[in-house]
């Protein structure tokens, strides 16, 4: 266990959610479209850019450290293109915000069945 210092800001926890490609692409589709067709606040334009760097991430860590994705895929009977998207609280609400965010990436992200 470790303590953090008191009245030091604590690290963002990222949590991975298991995308399969169709996924990823309809995550990252929703989130241009997102960006380019309405306004919303700045912080939460920034959060959604870091959702699109981390989809672009998670393909060159199963590049470069295929192995252990491979190992949760093997564990989980999962198909060989789903990657951990991973994901702070903020950039995952900004992704659930999405009111066009397809109801099944909805409900692997954990925001609900969408229907």
């Amino acid at each position: 266990m470790s303590a953090f210092p008191a009245g030091e800001p604590r690290p963002q926890t990222l949590v991975p959610h298991w995308l399969a490609g169709a996924h990823r692409t309809q995550l990252a589709t929703a989130v241009r479209a997102a960006l380019t067709g309405c306004l919303m606040h700045p912080v939460a334009a920034i959060h959604l850019e870091d959702v699109l760097t981390e989809l672009h991430v998670a393909a060159a860590r199963d590049a470069v450290w295929p192995a252990s994705a491979a190992r949760v895929r093997l564990a989980t009977g999962w198909d060989e293109d789903v990657l951990p998207v991973r994901l702070s609280a903020a950039e995952l609400a900004s992704v659930l915000a999405i009111p066009d965010l397809p109801a099944a990436v909805r409900a692997l992200l954990g925001g609900g069945t969408g229907e």
